[in-house]
């Protein structure tokens, strides 16, 4: 199935964020809907993982968004 414009742009922001990946916050903040997150992951291309992490005033989740092998050979093969 091709890549939308929109699908193509999340998996290259993915792709630069390198191996420690993007938070989910920080991929909203740029136009990223969570939604679309859910299907890149559902699809295989992206990966998530949540994590705690000490912060000033206790713990907080985290949410990193990694780009896959498949998802990097779809923006590959979108040229």
């Amino acid at each position: 199935m091709p890549l939308s414009a929109d699908e193509r742009s999340a998996l290259a922001k993915l792709a630069s964020a390198g191996h420690n990946g993007v938070t989910q916050s920080l991929l909203t903040m740029h136009g990223v809907h969570p939604s679309m997150v859910a299907e890149l992951v559902g699809r295989g291309l992206a990966s998530m993982t949540q994590e705690k992490v000490g912060a000033a005033g206790g713990m907080v989740e985290v949410v990193t968004i990694r780009i896959t092998e498949a998802g990097r050979d779809a923006l590959a093969a979108e040229g």
